[in-house]
């Protein structure tokens, strides 16, 4: 049976590891990479969609960054026991007119025994932001290791 490590039950360091293998999962923008970290039948909650299975998924993140452009995420751990996994994040993108956001949100992860996520809750909110006020420059891609995180950047 095909594993995704780390597996449950996390330490800090493996709860770490989890959330940055998403957070450079999801800023390649390639949704048929992404939801191969997710069980067939994953549930997800994110903002007023309620996505179920793969299929689902991956039409949700694909309508996702269709519109929301130069996106560029990071992930922060805030708790974990057991399978599941608290996560606090902020991405910055823009519409098709230009106006930049910076998106901020918390998710809920719960994984299988195999390392797959089950379940996804996410809450997010979005701050329209000028361009001046930017702070995630990096070439679209995973975000270099010397590039800070969410806590170095006060956010």
């Amino acid at each position: 049976m095909e594993t995704k490590p780390p597996l449950p039950p996390f330490t800090e360091q493996t709860g770490r590891q989890k959330v940055r293998m998403a957070e450079d999962a999801w800023n390649t923008r390639d949704p048929a990479r992404v939801v191969l970290v997710y069980t067939e039948d994953t549930r997800w909650r994110n903002r007023a969609e309620f996505p179920v299975g793969r299929a689902e998924v991956q039409r949700f993140l694909e309508r996702k960054w269709a519109r929301e452009l130069d996106y560029r995420l990071i992930k922060e751990l805030w708790a974990f026991t057991g399978n599941r996994i608290a996560v606090r994040f902020a991405y910055e993108w823009h519409d098709d007119s230009g106006q930049w956001y910076r998106s901020y949100g918390n998710e809920n992860w719960e994984f299988n025994e195999q390392g797959f996520m089950m379940r996804r809750y996410a809450s997010i909110n979005d701050l329209p932001i000028a361009e001046a006020d930017r702070k995630f420059f990096w070439p679209l891609g995973r975000r270099p290791d010397d590039h800070p995180g969410l806590s170095d950047l006060a956010l």
